[in-house]
């Protein structure tokens, strides 16, 4: 069965979507309510008289109508009946525009004029390096990647400085070169640090795939270098291969049981987010004692579980003992994440295994609401240990 979903409906509802971020109302019905009764009222008045869609909330104008396309600012004038964003370049802040419309599967045309930073060759190796291990990036080919590459520009930043702040149109996706960053969410008029980023990994990039306000607010706290890249490139490529990326693995992630607890969209996030990475017989895919960097979830294959448990005699203290297997739907490295320690074990490709992979940056913000599943499955691996073992310390205290 084939559904087609009507003009108009995703740009209408990204419009109410956004509203509701800025406005963060606690009647979502009343305020749903009150916005589309706006909105036909605007509709009306445009029929009868012409002229633009605005919708007002407390007294600030909110521009309806999107085709993707921005005007100059008119100043005051007209201020009661009309709004027009600023025209916005690349390297400053967006002020405002709702709403955006994007479709990555209708736009087939490349009409873009490509963006390219000029770079010496010594700034190219230190971007490539940085990029390395961006996740976004894997499922890019090469001519793609260098697309990205070639449109990224360096950006220093000083302590303190604020790269973006919570609330804000999201203007640039950010590669973190180097240097130490603090993720701040302000919530009930309270701000309080959530994470870090620390000489690596990359931000920016779920309030340009949903044109949604920023989420959190990234300052520096040390002198730093970021690799940015605009928005234009960003939607033009990444989101576009997001889109071929969606309908290979959203089907698979629905059926994770881990993640069925949450909403459609929280695990289309997941979906944008995550990279595939194919591990051969016996290799090696986390090391017990390692400082935990990603979560893994079996997408093909199965994965074996290995300990060296400090509880066994000093002849056996140097063999791994398989305490588990993971196979399709489940998932591993989850433990370390949790409980900001090093990996509690060892995990081995058992013939050849395809993993989706999280980096812990995107495990952080996406995977909150499951948590407390993960939690209870500590209690679980404790229960695991002491019937082997007849101890838990590997958990508690967990390394070579």
């Amino acid at each position: 069965m084939s559904i087609e979903i009507p003009p108009g409906l995703t740009e209408l509802l990204q419009g109410y979507t956004v509203e509701v971020l800025r406005h963060r109302p606690s009647d979502l019905l009343g305020f749903a309510a009150e916005y589309f009764a706006r909105l036909r009222d605007a509709r009306d008045q445009e029929a009868a008289g012409g002229g633009r869609r605005v919708v007002s909330f407390d007294g600030e104008p909110m521009q309806t109508e999107s085709n993707g396309e921005e005007e100059p600012d008119r100043g005051d004038e007209d201020s009661d009946s009309d709004f027009e964003p600023p025209v916005v370049n690349r390297y400053n802040r967006r002020v405002s525009v709702c709403a955006e419309a994007f479709n990555p599967d209708e736009e087939e045309e490349d009409t873009e004029q490509r963006v390219v930073h000029p770079k010496t060759d010594e700034q190219r190796c230190r971007l490539q390096e940085a990029c390395k291990d961006i996740l976004l990036f894997k499922n890019l080919d090469q001519e793609q990647l260098s697309q990205v590459l070639d449109a990224m520009f360096e950006r220093k930043v000083k302590p303190q400085e604020h790269v973006i702040d919570q609330g804000d149109d999201g203007d640039n996706f950010y590669v973190v070169e180097r240097g130490l960053y603090d993720i701040v969410v302000a919530k009930d008029n309270q701000s309080r640090c959530v994470g870090r980023y620390d000489n690596h990994g990359s931000f920016g990039e779920l309030a340009l795939m949903y044109n949604t306000p920023r989420a959190a607010t990234i300052v520096a706290t040390t002198e730093g270098a970021l690799w940015g890249l605009d928005r234009v490139t960003f939607r033009r490529i990444i989101l576009k291969n997001n889109a071929k990326k969606r309908k290979t693995y959203e089907l698979f992630i629905e059926s994770v049981p881990l993640l069925k607890s949450l909403e459609a969209s929280e695990r289309m996030k997941i979906v944008d987010v995550i990279g595939e990475k194919v591990y051969q017989d016996g290799e090696r895919i986390i090391s017990q004692g390692d400082k935990a960097d990603c979560f893994y979830i079996v997408e093909s294959g199965e994965v074996k579980i290995l300990i060296k448990s400090k509880t066994m005699t000093s002849k056996e203290a140097n063999q791994e003992v398989e305490i588990a297997r993971c196979h399709r739907g489940q998932y591993f490295g989850e433990l370390a994440l949790v409980t900001n320690k090093p990996r509690a074990a060892s995990a081995y490709a058992v013939g050849e295994v395809k993993c989706l992979v999280m980096d812990v940056q995107a495990f952080e913000r996406l995977l909150g609401p499951c948590m407390d599943i993960m939690k209870r499955n500590i209690t679980h691996y404790e229960e695991q240990l002491v019937a082997m073992f007849g101890s838990s310390m590997d958990l508690l205290d967990p390394g070579n």
